[in-house]
């Protein structure tokens, strides 16, 4: 019942999203792999396990006859001298006696030890299957699993110390070692049953690597080594694996079971003998054995392409023991393990009672014993005596495949380097040049802003902030009234009056409901599902703005206000921003199910003393005014209150699924998602887009999603055990309906070309998005960060370079608050060098490794045809450029600077540092830190100074104006290294 109405559910949530034929080829897909893998998996272990049931020796019966027969056998009688009671019933006639028999001091160890062998792969498959089924972490930014390794012999090893940390894990596998022991009939089928299902779940969990195998994309480029396309890696390499997977346990499992069947039988544990192998028996064991031989081969011959992940070199990818040692041993033991097999299996087909086979087999085993120990010997030894001796010369053509790939596979090849030389001779007329950018120079942090936004905006303790975003706008804006930001010149006067609007930087924050946040008394089933459904609002502020007593301004804030939705800090924001009704039904934490459309309504917003109500309109949700309907989702939510309630009416709606974070993974797991969905405010309806409300609701999630490979030949991987990936999707929600739609960001990458080709209408193209709503997408922080993350080795493309790794970077710390931590990259809309216009951008600086002075910096575009392109400015090595440690130790060393500091750390406040950012200004840089000041025990931050510093000059001022005008006034002479702060009384506003 629980099962159908999952399914049931599933199936009228997709229905109602638009993607019904997607869940329908992930349903069918999965089902059919696991059918097939499992049935085929369970007919063929029980199978043998039948045959080996009725050709194992019978337990043994009192009879004379027998008796006699075998008294006279030398291993009968140092039984019997052993005061062992030795009883066997009829056995097979082609038995020779003694032959493979076994004394009580060798059978049981042999026993033991397959018992031990058996109890850990199935503790090994077990370990894959609930890390794949039931370690689901929607935060994380992929929840597809990966594909684990085979059940090899350093995987036991590894396996070993495992459990050997765990004493639950030893006590599982020696109970179900002495358990194989004492019930091994019941138990070895009922675990062939169990490995039959775990091995089709795991294929079943993998449903996306079949289809993308049976729509691969070429990458039109080659590997070196076996000059294979790449997405013979990315495609079929997986599949490959998965295979491995499949038949290593399939095969050793069922091996060591028939074994198993055979040692146990006639009671030979009990009886301190086992008789020896009948020729049936024999015959039984060498096709399984070849069997085994064949996924021996297999392994080899697959870990022949595996090399282009070698870890083995001093890059990643094969290394030259990789590829002149390593491959062909790996060569020879297949194509002997292929030998093996196919004599074994061609063996038992013309089975002769009477032959040679025993000494060819132990011969061939021994060989093939000894050159294994010698592919894992002799390569060591090569590289340590031949290679690592003269590793430069060696290793230097692998060096140059690792840079390369490693460049291609996470777009770092496609970055434009050049030399950014400070020249230090920035003048006031530059900063009055670059008004725009000094105007959106961040002083507002998002951690600050959220805490400010907690203590004035959240309203009711049931309103959250759960996140704040950096974005841009296009505002309205009168130049005659503007504020200055910087020192202008030529006089305000004389500027250009027909500019009538300008892009600002800001931070948007969505206030959504949190409904732990509702009073406890409160918390009831009727207010949790039908009353309070919704968050309500934004905040949006500019990001360099100090309003009255240090808080920051905003230009959207409260709830309600002269008979609109929300509050406006002037009618040119109010025509700039659509605000609408700004309801959020589908956000971040939104992580109950509702219904709509019932008798009761909806709050929608406080409103003085009085609460506003309303009832929901939008597109979401899935009708439940039948009675089927109603037992349906009782079950499934686990609640029969549904089923009982007499609030529901024929409109009854239940929206299910809001956290946009599980929404989108629920429809595409096959990405990895962004870990920060951004809030966007824009009017679709001019565009008339399918899919968008043309309703006044123009709240819309963003999210980035990426295509991942860990299968990209002879790529480093990175920190996230990725080695290719690609900001290939733009995903847009409706935080009002709830609809989702993919975007196609980046049509060169084959893997989202293989994607668009499995689900067909699933994918638009990037033209399709509203033109509003592009002009918001962001260069993802995540993806930059992994690329950064590369860029500190991969910029070096001289093999003897990378080899001494002489010009290592890193990413400078900063000291935030009191701490010191890493700086994370940070957007700004600047003009870049050599570009004559402000654009929207996001930066992140690098030191040399070990050193605190800049090296260089690294820029992301984020707006119109120049989205996505990277930009490298590398600094004179031989000249000094202050880096963010540099700037942070000047400013805490200054003996008034750091007065003020500890004179704000005292009891009951505390000063914050907050982000330092270097701006590039023309050819200069320009460093900029806010100083926040905030109560320890009621937590609102305040701006309370700005701290500027240029070349060698430092100013701690209260607003950023007075700071650049105290650093660029014209002087007689030149300025004292440290500029006091000024004493003057600041504006209540900058």
């Amino acid at each position: 019942m629980e099962l159908t109405s999952r399914l049931v559910a599933e199936i009228l949530w997709f229905q109602e999203i638009g993607y019904l034929s997607v869940f329908w080829l992930r349903l069918i897909t999965k089902a059919l792999l696991w059918v097939v893998v499992s049935g085929i998996s369970v007919w063929y272990l029980l199978k043998n396990l039948s045959i080996a049931q009725k050709q194992k020796h019978p337990s043994p019966i009192l009879d004379d006859a027998h008796k006699k027969n075998y008294q006279n056998t030398k291993y009968y009688n140092k039984v019997v001298n052993n005061n062992y009671s030795v009883v066997t019933s009829t056995l097979s006639n082609d038995t020779k006696k003694g032959e493979y028999s076994l004394r009580f001091r060798w059978l049981l160890p042999i026993v033991i030890g397959l018992s031990l062998l058996l109890a850990i792969l199935l503790f090994f498959y077990g370990q894959i299957t609930i890390s794949q089924q039931f370690n689901i972490d929607f935060k994380r930014v992929l929840i597809t699993p990966t594909i684990p390794t085979s059940f090899r012999f350093e995987e036991i090893l590894q396996i070993g110390t495992i459990i050997a940390a765990q004493i639950w894990s030893i006590i599982i596998i020696v109970a179900s070692a002495v358990a194989f022991l004492v019930y091994p009939r019941f138990l070895l089928n009922a675990f062939a049953i169990l490995l039959s299902i775990v091995l089709g779940m795991i294929f079943s969990s993998n449903w996306g690597k079949v289809l993308q195998y049976f729509n691969s994309t070429s990458f039109n480029s080659t590997e070196p080594l076996f000059n294979k396309d790449i997405s013979f890696y990315i495609f079929n390499i997986p599949i490959w694996e998965m295979l491995g997977l499949w038949i290593v346990g399939l095969f050793t499992y069922n091996f060591i079971a028939v074994a198993l069947t055979y040692l146990l039988s006639g009671n030979s544990v009990s009886q301190g003998f086992f008789p020896g192998f009948s020729s049936k028996q024999r015959r039984h064991i060498c096709i399984n054995g070849g069997f085994v031989m064949l996924v021996v081969a297999f392994a080899y011959w697959l870990s022949r392409y595996e090399l282009v992940y070698s870890p083995r070199g001093v890059t990643y990818g094969a290394s030259y023991t990789d590829v002149t040692v390593q491959l062909p041993a790996y060569n020879v033991l297949s194509i002997l393990a292929l030998v093996i097999a196919v004599y074994l299996i061609l063996r038992s087909i013309f089975w002769r009672h009477k032959s040679s086979f025993s000494r060819l087999l132990f011969h061939g085993l021994g060989i093939f014993a000894v050159l294994g120990i010698g592919g894992i010997v002799v390569p060591s030894l090569v590289q340590y005596l031949i290679v690592q001796p003269n590793e430069l010369a060696r290793e230097q053509p692998y060096i140059q495949r690792t840079i390369a790939l490693t460049r291609q596979a996470f777009n770092l090849d496609t970055i434009n380097a050049t030399t950014f030389n400070p020249q230090g001779k920035l003048t006031e007329a530059d900063i009055a040049a670059n008004d725009l950018t000094i105007r959106n120079i961040r002083l507002w942090d998002e951690r600050p802003l959220l805490q400010t936004n907690r203590e004035l905006q959240q309203i009711r303790p049931y309103y959250q902030f759960p996140d704040a975003d950096i974005d841009r706008y296009t505002l309205q804006t009168d130049v005659t009234t503007r504020r200055p930001a910087a020192p202008q010149k030529p006089p305000a006067s004389e500027l250009n009056t027909n500019e009538t609007t300008e892009r600002r930087q800001v931070l948007i924050a969505a206030r959504e409901l949190n409904y732990s946040g509702v009073p406890q008394e409160a918390q009831t089933w009727i207010n949790r599902h039908l009353i309070y459904t919704h968050g309500y609002g934004f905040t949006l502020s500019p990001v360099n703005v100090v309003g009255a007593g240090g808080l920051p301004e905003y230009f959207i804030k409260d709830i309600g206000g002269e008979g609109n939705a929300l509050s406006t800090s002037s009618e040119s924001i109010r025509a700039s921003i659509p605000i609408g009704q700004p309801r959020i039904y589908f956000g971040e934490i939104t992580n109950t199910y509702v219904m709509t459309g019932t008798r009761v309504k909806e709050f929608d917003y406080p409103s003085g003393s009085e609460n506003v109500y309303n009832v929901y309109s939008g597109k979401g949700g899935i009708n439940i005014s039948s009675p089927w309907k109603k037992l349906l989702f009782a079950i499934y939510f686990k609640d029969w209150r549904i089923l009982l309630t007499r609030e529901f009416l024929p409109q009854t709606e239940v929206l299910f699924r809001r956290n946009i974070n599980e929404r989108i993974r629920a429809i595409a797991p096959f990405l990895r998602y962004d870990s920060d969905p951004y809030l966007v405010t824009a009017d679709t309806v001019p565009d008339n887009q399918q899919g968008f409300s043309s309703e006044q609701n123009y709240l819309y999630w963003v999210v980035d999603a990426y295509t991942t490979s860990e299968h990209y030949p002879y790529s480093d991987t990175s920190v996230d055990d990725i080695n290719y990936i690609r900001n290939s999707v733009k995903v847009v929600i409706d935080a009002y309906n709830g609809s989702v739609n993919f975007y196609v960001a980046d049509t060169k990458d084959p893997i989202i070309a293989s994607w668009q080709k499995i689900f067909g209408g699933m994918f638009k193209p990037l033209s399709q998005m509203p033109t509003n709503l592009r002009r918001h997408i962001r260069y993802p922080v995540d993806y930059f960060k992994i690329q950064s993350e590369r860029l500190m080795t991969y910029h070096m493309t001289d093999t003897q370079v990378f080899y001494n790794r002489e010009d290592q970077w890193q990413i400078p710390n900063e000291i935030y608050g009191n701490e010191p931590r890493q700086v994370e990259p940070y957007f700004l809309i600047t003009s870049l060098p050599a570009v004559p216009f402000e654009e929207f951008i996001l930066l992140i600086p690098y030191n040399p490794r070990g050193r605190t002075n800049l090296i260089a910096w690294l820029a992301a575009r984020a707006d119109g045809e120049n989205y996505g392109k990277l930009l490298l400015y590398e600094f004179p090595k031989e000249r000094l450029v202050y880096g963010t440690e540099q700037i942070e130790a000047r400013i805490n060393q200054d003996p008034i600077i750091s007065q003020q500091i500890s004179l704000w750390n005292r009891q009951g406040s505390r000063a914050i540092q907050g982000n330092l950012l270097i701006v590039p200004i023309e050819q200069s840089l320009l460093y900029v830190e806010p100083i926040y000041l905030e109560a320890t025990q009621n937590s609102l931050p305040t701006l309370v100074r700005v701290v500027v510093a240029y070349e060698n000059r430092i100013v701690m001022t209260q607003t950023l104006q007075q700071a650049l005008q105290a650093i660029f006034q014209p002087e007689a002479t030149p300025a004292p290294a440290i500029i006091r702060p000024l004493e003057d009384p600041a504006p209540p506003e900058q």
